[in-house]
């Protein structure tokens, strides 16, 4: 059976590297620990990873219902603790009177010190206090290496992962019905508006699937996709159910409140 018919190409890789990691486990009878994974790379591996294998997997990101997360992939006999993810939480300190920060900026600064964006989990934000789950192996780096965001000079302050700010993220679950999972007909059911409309978001550079801009009208969605387009908030695909009968997909999105 060829396993890349049912993902995209540019997938392959991170196809590749899951399949990689089971034959470890399975050989190694050792637990391997993966990056920070985004919604749509936690769907391929639980799909590649099965359920009912000698090996299994669990994913945390810090916090119950963290966006990314981290992956442990295992023989089926081993019970993992929190503590085996090797999930650091740490709040930036900065001088809130005279500053704001926005999210970008915090991904922007981490990822300037010249670290993959795996190496980061949820950047969380409430009330101008500032979050963020890192890998453990990398949390020294960042300590010593981290001094501003934007023109704010900012410390860190580590904490423990029960110290973690509780956002007020709420997402809704809503079923839509589209004649194509084509992005721009998602887009156009997803937040009713026209597909003329959607196209030109797209053609604009004003929507991102996975945190990357795609500016293709025909990019296909699939489960696990989180979809942003600017002004409208963040979606995610929670699961394709199949076709109507009518021959339309039927779908269950998450809209970010």
């Amino acid at each position: 059976m060829n396993i890349y018919q049912h993902f995209r190409p540019e997938e392959r890789e991170f196809i590749d590297q899951v399949l990689h990691w089971k034959e470890y486990v399975d050989s190694s009878y050792t637990a391997k620990l993966t990056d920070f994974l985004d919604p749509r790379e936690q769907h391929i591996l639980k799909v590649l990873i099965g359920e009912n294998g000698t090996i299994k997997y669990q994913l945390f990101g810090g916090i119950p219902g963290s966006e990314r997360k981290r992956a442990l992939i295992m023989p089926d006999y081993l019970i993992p603790t929190e503590d085996e993810f090797q999930i650091n939480l740490f709040e930036i300190d900065y001088p809130i009177k005279f500053v704001s920060i926005e999210h970008p900026q915090v991904l922007g600064s981490l990822m300037s010190l010249g670290l993959k964006r795996g190496k980061f989990g949820d950047i969380l934000m409430k009330d101008h206090r500032v979050q963020f789950f890192a890998a453990a192996e990398i949390s020294d780096y960042i300590k010593n290496n981290l001094e501003s965001i934007g023109k704010a000079s900012i410390r860190l302050k580590e904490l423990a992962l029960n110290e973690t700010i509780t956002t007020d993220e709420v997402w809704m679950e809503q079923v839509i019905t589209v004649s194509s999972l084509r992005l721009d007909t998602m887009i156009s059911g997803i937040h009713n508006i026209s597909r003329q409309k959607s196209q030109l978001f797209i053609q604009q550079g004003l929507v991102k699937v996975n945190w990357t801009t795609i500016e293709n009208v025909s990019f296909e969605c699939a489960e696990g996709d989180l979809l942003s387009v600017r002004g409208y908030g963040r979606v995610k695909i929670l699961s394709i159910e199949g076709r109507t009968k009518k021959d339309k997909w039927r779908i269950v999105v998450g809209k970010q409140k």
